[in-house]
């Protein structure tokens, strides 16, 4: 007897619709999946068997050929369990197949039978519904990714017994997302003084314009970065599904959305893969994580040059193109890149009581890892120097990160230059920056003459 039912898969972001078709038939027992299936697709004989069996079901003692359409797209994962197992079924006779008809199943099985979240499947669902499917069936543990998706009916069950059985529990979703207040654990008001560094944080926050923070050890660089994204503007709706959707495939999801600005820090060691992303199965790096959010690359001297150099052209497009021989996939790569760098590799040099060990050949070297067109795509550079005693043990009150956000927020340029719609050049949105903060006339002139990125260093 031969059945079908639908599910999906992905390639990076790319998504299609997936055929499960099962074909049972008199011959020895035996059982196999093709379609270009993957180690973990082919795993799924052993977890479907036992699920089947744990679930009070038969398993048919025949001949079993299972093929995933179109047979010419790799499926990776273990997204199809739960249709293989639903088609094995309905093949012989122990589920009915009216209510599981024009729905779209993903999902995992344990051996017991119980219904496991897969990734991908926030992605899966926004692919498929733009081609018009409108019904799918996705474990419990992934129900919280799809509620901000609009003209789609989702059902949820907790096991393969209850789908079988026809008792799917359809998800009820409320209309928007509900407003909280922000409590992000950090805050700019931990940190004493530096209001020079925070000035220049704010600006580049504003405008979207990548900054690099120069300075001694122990200045407050890495504090100051992590606290970038308590001062950025709240998500919109948009902007959740985009980020949401490449954690979703990166298997990053936790049942939920992401609903606030990310914060990536690589460590020096990363590779270029790492960074940008990749793999035998593709998946997004570093900057894509960091999409619509911070990127910081603390120790930026200390990075490979050759992996550096992989972010020129995703800095300049705010996507990255993955061409490997199996595969070509994009992904999206918008982030605020912040940086923090000593200036010598001693770290001393300029400090206002340590004496500097580095030869000015030796500081060179050491600050040509960073090549001038890297150097030129950082709109901002501030150096950070180290605070007095006296200010730290001082108990003045600090401007905390809520004053700073709605500082930013009446700053911000228009919505198509946050939504990065616009061919206005970086330049032109920060002499409008520049104008609004009140910062002196020379500098802004000197700016406009230039036309390079603005440079606030003591």
């Amino acid at each position: 007897m031969f059945v079908k039912l639908l599910s999906g898969g992905f390639l990076g972001l790319e998504t299609y619709p997936v055929e499960v078709q099962v074909d049972i038939s008199n011959g020895l027992p035996f059982f196999n999946i093709v379609g270009l299936a993957d180690t973990a697709v082919k795993e799924a004989k052993e977890r479907v068997r036992s699920a089947i069996k744990n679930s009070g079901f038969s398993f048919p003692q025949r001949r079993i050929t299972v093929n995933l359409a179109p047979s010419d797209r790799k499926k990776s994962g273990s997204i199809y369990d739960l249709p293989v197992a639903l088609g094995i079924l309905l093949a012989t006779n122990q589920a009915s197949g009216e209510i599981l008809k024009d729905i779209v199943f993903l999902g995992e099985l344990a051996l017991n039978g119980e219904i496991k979240p897969v990734r991908g499947v926030l992605a899966v669902v926004l692919g498929l519904k733009r081609e018009g499917f409108k019904k799918f069936f996705v474990p419990r543990g992934n129900v919280g990714e799809l509620e901000l998706i609009k003209g789609i009916e989702v059902y949820t069950a907790h096991s393969l017994e209850e789908v079988a059985k026809g008792k799917l529990q359809r998800v009820d979703y409320k209309e928007n997302l509900p407003k909280a207040d922000r409590k992000y654990p950090l805050d700019f008001a931990d940190i004493k003084g530096q209001k020079q560094v925070k000035r220049a944080l704010e600006i580049a926050v504003a405008g979207f314009h990548h900054i690099a923070m120069v300075g001694t050890p122990g200045s407050g660089k890495s504090m100051l970065a992590k606290r970038v994204p308590s001062v950025m503007p709240p998500m919109e709706e948009w902007e959740i599904l985009e980020v949401s959707q490449i954690y979703s495939v990166a298997g990053l999801l936790s049942g939920g959305l992401i609903t606030e600005r990310p914060f990536r820090a690589p460590h020096y060691s990363a590779s270029e893969t790492a960074l940008i992303g990749g793999g035998s199965s593709p998946m997004p790096g570093e900057i894509s994580l960091a999409h619509r959010g911070v990127l910081f690359t603390d120790e930026l001297a200390e990075f490979p040059r050759k992996v550096l150099e992989v972010l020129r052209q995703p800095l300049e497009d705010g996507k990255v193109l993955i061409s490997r021989a199996g595969y070509k996939v994009e992904f999206p790569s918008k982030f605020l890149w912040v940086s923090a760098l000593n200036p010598c590799p001693c770290g001393n040099y300029k400090h206002p009581f340590k004496e500097c060990v580095c030869k000015p050949s030796q500081i060179r070297r050491y600050l040509k890892k960073i090549s001038s067109p890297l150097w030129e795509r950082i709109d901002l550079k501030v150096w950070v120097n180290p605070v007095e005693t006296e200010k730290l043990i001082s108990p003045s009150q600090e401007e905390n990160s809520r004053q700073i956000r709605e500082r930013v927020l009446k700053d911000l340029p228009e919505e198509k230059i946050l939504k990065g719609l616009t061919d206005l050049p970086t330049p032109m949105i920060t002499a409008q920056l520049l104008l609004r903060k009140n910062i002196t006339i020379q500098r802004f002139v000197i700016f406009v003459l230039k036309s390079a990125p603005l440079v606030i260093l003591q």
